[in-house]
């Protein structure tokens, strides 16, 4: 594996971690705070930067709905982010979902 495709493992995997931190936060949702806290022993050295970046694709990817008006950016699954980590709907690509057991 390359340097490139290292990233993009980790990006993706990062992913699906945010999103696993949101599902266990439901049904209020949590600031970018508490997710870095959550998902930092899984993805070591995440930044807020990253996490902010992150939630951005998420949303674009209309899997959560974020408010960015706070001094900390506050992010909930919305239904399709639900269904997304429940299985319910295929994987998309550019999330390191693991396969359903």
């Amino acid at each position: 594996m390359n340097a490139v495709d290292i990233e993009k493992a980790r990006v993706e995997e990062l992913r699906w971690v945010i999103l696993m931190a949101l599902n266990a936060a439901r049904p209020v949702g949590t600031s970018e705070i508490i997710v870095q806290r959550a998902i930092d022993p899984v993805v070591p050295g995440v930044t807020y930067h990253e996490i902010r970046r992150e939630l951005d694709y998420l949303q674009s990817r209309e899997l959560i709905d974020l408010e960015r008006d706070r001094p900390a950016w506050f992010a909930k699954l919305n239904n399709h982010g639900i269904d997304f980590v429940e299985y319910t709907v295929p994987a998309r690509p550019g999330i390191a979902r693991p396969a359903k057991w």
